[in-house]
């Protein structure tokens, strides 16, 4: 990569394919450091990245999904411009949805996820999940074959998130069609930070949710959407149907794309280090720390971005009010005062679950348990049923060429598809 002092983030498309090299540069340059072309502040490094995920008293997440784009829908006056913030939220991209919150609206509404997300519910998706597995690899594994994005991690996440959320069995077929890609256009992740053409997969969600919670007031039964339904705010009042539902659809379109990009980047791993096979096998505990060192190593989302709230120092650079500041995930993940030697794939890290994949602070990914356990599900399971996986040289070329193609987004890290063989 040449003259990476020019490069655009944001539009260039190498970089999009392997953002490592720039954003090293940038590190190199200081962990907190003015891009050039928008004038956002980058933050590659892991310490000042978990200071301004933690402070939300001077970094606001309005436009934590939108970055630079669209321009704010104000200009910012003063060191402090949180009433403007508030006075314009609902111009921001995706206000609605709990992600670009700040408290108190964000800690109501997380409170309602919470009531949804107990251990007992997610013990028992667990078993569904090692379920599903198995009929996921039925469906492929004669072949000794598959594109494993499209015919197994797809599919796997947006029905275990169906399942969480008690969809009712009839309806499953649809969500799988219209959210793991099968038959319409649009895309969750384009829904959530793009202009997608086409159908756009939230608002169906929003739409499917607020008819079964609808009808679950009216009508409730001894399902999980009457538990939903019924949910209150910790202060005892009722929310709106449409403030139950955003929480849940959100939660539906992050844990698909994020549990997808997480899976695939594990059994690419996999296929391309097959020496792991063999010790995953020989001890299963170690599933686990595979799982975090794959999410420390390929992030699936490469950014979070906040807005200074009030003028403020991070890193001894200057943050005046108004300004956008780019939380680099997957060059924190990679930084050397962190972690040692941050390139190489070590499942013996003792730290490798301190990255912040998920975030860090109040907006922790809510659905960060639930990734973890789909990863160490599909994991086990595949190494149950198959033996020599292998990355599929007739589509990505030979080891010593390999040809992956990842998603041409600045905020996701994701390969578009991943071709492996395998013996069953």
């Amino acid at each position: 990569m040449s003259d990476l002092a020019s490069v655009d983030y944001f539009s260039d498309p190498a970089i999009a394919q392997d953002p490592y090299e720039y954003l090293d540069h940038l590190r190199r340059r200081n962990p907190v450091f003015r891009e050039p072309h928008y004038g956002v502040v980058t933050v590659t490094g892991y310490r000042e990245a978990v200071e301004v995920f933690r402070n939300q008293d001077d970094f606001s997440a309005a436009v934590s999904v939108s970055g630079p784009f669209p321009p704010l829908p104000f200009q910012p006056e003063g060191d402090d411009i949180g009433a403007q913030i508030e006075a314009h939220r609902h111009r921001f991209r995706i206000s609605e949805h709990m992600v670009t919150m700040d408290p108190p609206d964000h800690t109501r509404t997380r409170g309602l996820l919470n009531r949804l997300l107990t251990p007992k519910r997610l013990k028992e998706n667990e078993e569904f999940m090692w379920d599903q597995a198995d009929r996921q690899l039925d469906e492929f594994l004669a072949d000794g074959r598959c594109e494993f994005l499209g015919q197994y991690a797809k599919p796997f996440a947006t029905l275990v998130i169906a399942d969480l959320l008690g969809v009712p069995d009839g309806d499953r077929d649809e969500f799988r069609a219209r959210l793991a890609g099968q038959t319409t256009p649009g895309s969750i992740e384009g829904a959530m930070y793009h202009d997608a053409p086409g159908t756009n997969p939230l608002e169906w969600l929003d739409d499917t949710f607020s008819a079964y919670i609808t009808d679950r007031r009216a009508n409730p039964r001894s399902d999980i959407l009457s538990v939903l339904a019924t949910t209150m705010y910790p202060d005892g009042s009722e929310p709106s149907v449409i403030e139950l539902v955003r929480p849940a659809t959100f939660l539906f379109a992050a844990g698909q794309e994020t549990v997808t990009k997480l899976l695939s980047a594990a059994v690419r791993i996999l296929g391309e280090k097959p020496e792991y096979q063999r010790i995953l096998r020989e001890d299963r505990s170690l599933v686990g720390p595979f799982i975090e060192e794959s999410l420390r190593t390929e992030s699936p989302t490469k950014v979070d971005f906040r807005l200074a709230r009030r003028r403020t120092t991070l890193g001894g650079v200057d943050i005046p009010a108004g300004t956008v500041v780019m939380l680099c995930i997957t060059a924190a993940n990679r930084d050397p005062r962190k972690f040692e030697d941050p390139d190489e794939f070590r499942l013996d890290r003792r730290n490798a679950r301190e990255h912040i994949a998920f975030g860090r602070g109040i907006h922790t990914c809510a659905g960060a348990p639930l990734a973890r356990i789909e990863g160490q599900v599909t994991l086990n399971r595949l190494l149950d049923r198959v033996t020599d996986i292998a990355i599929d040289d007739t589509v990505h070329g030979p080891a010593t060429d390999r040809n992956y193609s990842y998603e041409p987004t600045f905020l996701l890290r994701g390969l578009r598809e991943l071709n492996i063989t395998f013996n069953s």
